[in-house]
């Protein structure tokens, strides 16, 4: 079995005395999408930020391979961070550069690449997330759909094995939202991409989750880790509650 790319151990999240979440405990698997699920203010986006470098745990660790994200000096921590690819929920596209231009910017602060190899790298990300021709666009210029699109184009920018993605579809409508979904399936079937996907949208949790950490905003810790089917069925009650809110049986069937 392949070594976890991330592993939690024992992980607290506080803000001063208040604690969001306690005693977490999980690996992140190359090649899988592990969807991180739960209630309103279980502290969804805050673990997301805790696996990414940008909060600090008031206890535990969060292992990147085996260095500790917060044990590491600047230098290791920039070379860390080029390992993935993080897709924030409102796009953070800079709006004063073009698609193109938002997407080149990893490649030229991170690579030797010159100017051309730059432009086509980024025409390719385009290409993959289904903007090929959005290159000279404004990102005013993009719907909502397609802005979440060129996001996750620019997070794959420096080929990460790692990408995460807040809440991908959040405000979109049926169809973009489906789009968004199989590029993420493409993204992990076909790149082996690992994903970790901070979502509350049932559909796209069974569609395609390999595995989902549940939060609870009650007790503060996680209750459940497993494929989203198994707890459905046999999760824990409230985990069980979370998951049939809409389900139907084509949403209970795994990709």
């Amino acid at each position: 079995m392949a070594a976890p790319l991330i592993r939690v151990q024992g992980l607290t999240m506080a803000f001063g005395d208040n604690v969001v979440q306690r005693d977490l405990a999980f690996d992140v698997l190359p090649g899988e999408v592990l969807a991180i699920a739960g209630g309103s203010g279980c502290g969804k986006s805050t673990l997301l930020r805790h696996l990414i470098g940008l909060q600090a745990p008031a206890a535990g660790q969060v292992l990147h391979g085996t260095q500790d994200l917060y044990a590491a000096d600047a230098q290791t921590l920039a070379t860390l961070r080029q390992r993935f690819g993080v897709a924030f929920q409102a796009g953070a596209l800079w709006s004063s550069m073009t698609v193109g231009e938002n997407v080149m910017l990893p490649m030229q602060l991170f690579t030797p690449l010159d100017a051309q190899a730059c432009e086509q790298a980024a025409r390719f990300k385009l290409a993959l997330v289904g903007l090929a021709n959005s290159f000279d666009a404004e990102p005013a210029q993009l719907s909502g759909g397609m802005r979440k699109r060129a996001a996750i184009a620019r997070a794959l920018a420096l080929d990460p094995p790692l990408l995460f993605l807040d809440e991908p579809s959040a405000g979109l409508d049926p169809l973009s939202s489906a789009q968004l979904d199989e590029l993420i399936q493409h993204l992990r079937d076909d790149l082996g991409t690992a994903v970790v996907m901070v979502s509350h949208e049932l559909g796209s949790l069974f569609a395609l989750a390999d595995r989902l950490l549940f939060l609870d905003a009650h007790t503060k810790t996680m209750t459940a880790l497993g494929p989203p089917d198994d707890l459905l069925h046999h999760g824990p009650p409230g985990v069980q509650a979370f998951l049939r809110r809409d389900a139907t049986p084509t949403e209970t069937s795994t990709a």
